[in-house]
């Protein structure tokens, strides 16, 4: 059986060497995540350098997504570790240089970074503290402070993440660090972004404009991890080239069990969309520790590959121990006949000329029982297609007249043995060639057409194709 769910690792320090990233690379990763809440530049460009140089070696093409950190919500400096118990006491202070301490039986202050937050919360609402351990709930607020119940038991300590569930931050989430990691991106031309805390689409628009003035043109995904997101997911979705369920931070911004239903959603909704979306935070993580998964981490894995999820990001494991396309109904109903006729004839699969890959993604939408092996013309819209369900990008071709192309396709698919000449292939592309969003060809390939288009000569002086170096990342 073909993967056709893709696999998302984030590198770390036990995974960053030449030798490590080549054998994942074999071992089925599509994508690597650069986790830019940790390290720095010049250590990121090693490790971006290393995975370009476990590419050629291996001769497998993969994406590199960059995680932008966002604004971090911190608690500020304690005295000491805070020991509470249910019902103690703990003010909010809104100057954010007060020292965290101890000031009576039971009742504790502190400060976070992002002080005007405060202002913003009311009686009754709630304040999670270390990644959701800590639950407080406000009852009170004057001049100096917001003053909170403890209502569970926990241990606190210096630095450690807040999160204000059902509370609007309207903060902007692109700080200047996170615009500086951005031109570092797209100067080391990164293939995705993952945007982090985004509430609304006007977020995904300015993380856009960052991008443009930089002179990119790299594919953002939105990570869905606050309940506002959640409920403007259909905007979101229309400004970003994909999403990804954040499900730590989202189920500490909604309740726990409402988590299930609200990935499923947002896939489907991806899916309409034909927008890549990756589940992340989680997945496997006993693996940081022990040498198998349990029986409930592969059924979760399981569960999110059956919602036709488009890509896993395993992420714990191995850092520890991991354009916009416009809607086009006459271009969709052509890929949509091209599974469609795929499916009924059995075929082995469908050989797609893509520039922008935008075709690609659509017949990628339809989910069809067959590969889709791309043909670009750029490398950078090969690496793109590394995240995309059931997709290949098999080919690197020079632009040319339709019959050129596929010729060079299937002397170089039969040559790699990714062709069979025996079998059935459903083949698609666009005239005028070289225009995003023209796909209004579909032709079906057998034995004899490929027979034909396998022998027939190349036109002289096109020199060694770059596609030598690119064979499918499923095998």
């Amino acid at each position: 059986m073909q993967k056709r769910t893709k696999i998302l690792a984030t590198v770390g320090p036990a995974s960053d060497t030449v030798e490590t990233l080549a054998a994942l690379i074999k071992a089925g990763v599509n994508v690597f995540r650069l986790n830019f809440s940790h390290g720095t530049h010049e250590y990121h460009s090693q490790v971006l350098a290393n995975i370009r140089t476990a590419m050629q070696e291996t001769g497998l093409i993969v994406g590199v997504l960059q995680d932008i950190s966002g604004p971090k919500i911190r608690v500020g400096k304690l005295k000491e570790e805070f020991h509470f118990e249910s019902g103690n006491r703990l003010d909010f202070f809104y100057f954010a240089t007060r020292e965290g301490e101890k000031i009576g039986e039971n009742h504790y202050c502190l400060s976070i970074n992002q002080s005007d937050i405060l202002r913003m919360l009311k009686e009754g609402d709630g304040i999670y503290l270390h990644d959701g351990n800590i639950r407080a709930r406000i009852v009170a607020k004057n001049d100096e402070y917001v003053q909170a119940v403890i209502e569970n038991k926990g241990k606190l300590s210096s630095n450690k993440g807040i999160n204000f569930p059902n509370t609007r931050l309207g903060i902007d989430i692109l700080t200047e660090k996170d615009k500086m990691d951005m031109a570092w991106g797209i100067a080391n031309h990164v293939d995705f972004m993952a945007i982090s805390f985004v509430q609304s689409a006007q977020d995904m628009m300015n993380a856009r404009e960052v991008v443009r003035s930089c002179g990119g043109a790299v594919q953002l995904f939105a990570k869905i991890e606050k309940f506002d997101a959640v409920e403007n997911i259909d905007e979101i979705l229309r400004h970003s080239d994909g999403i990804m369920v954040a499900r730590g931070d989202l189920g500490i911004e909604v309740p726990y069990y409402r988590v299930p239903r609200i990935q499923k959603m947002l896939i489907d909704k991806a899916n309409e969309h034909s927008k890549p979306v990756i589940t992340a935070t989680q997945m496997l993580l006993s693996m940081t520790e022990k040498d198998s998964a349990t029986r409930a981490e592969i059924s979760d894995v399981a569960n999110a590959v059956t919602m036709v999820n488009t890509i896993q990001a395993i992420e714990e494991i191995y850092p520890l121990g991991k354009f916009d396309f416009g809607y086009d109904d006459s271009m969709d109903r052509v890929n949509e006949s091209a599974v469609r006729l795929g499916d009924s004839l059995s075929a082995e699969g469908i050989i797609s000329i893509t520039t922008s890959g935008s075709s690609a993604k659509k017949l990628s939408r339809y989910r069809p029982r067959m590969t889709i092996y791309a043909a670009t013309h750029e490398e950078r819209v090969a690496r793109i297609l590394t995240i995309v369900w059931g997709v290949v990008p098999a080919y690197l071709i020079k632009k040319g007249r339709i019959e050129e192309m596929l010729s060079d396709i299937i002397q170089s698919g039969l040559k790699r043995k990714i062709i069979d000449k025996t079998q059935t292939y459903i083949f698609t592309a666009g005239y005028p060639i070289g225009t995003p969003g023209t796909t209004n060809i579909i032709r079906i390939l057998r034995e004899n057409e490929i027979t034909f288009f396998g022998e027939t000569k190349p036109l002289p002086n096109k020199g060694k194709k770059a596609e030598e170096n690119i064979i499918p990342t499923l095998f």
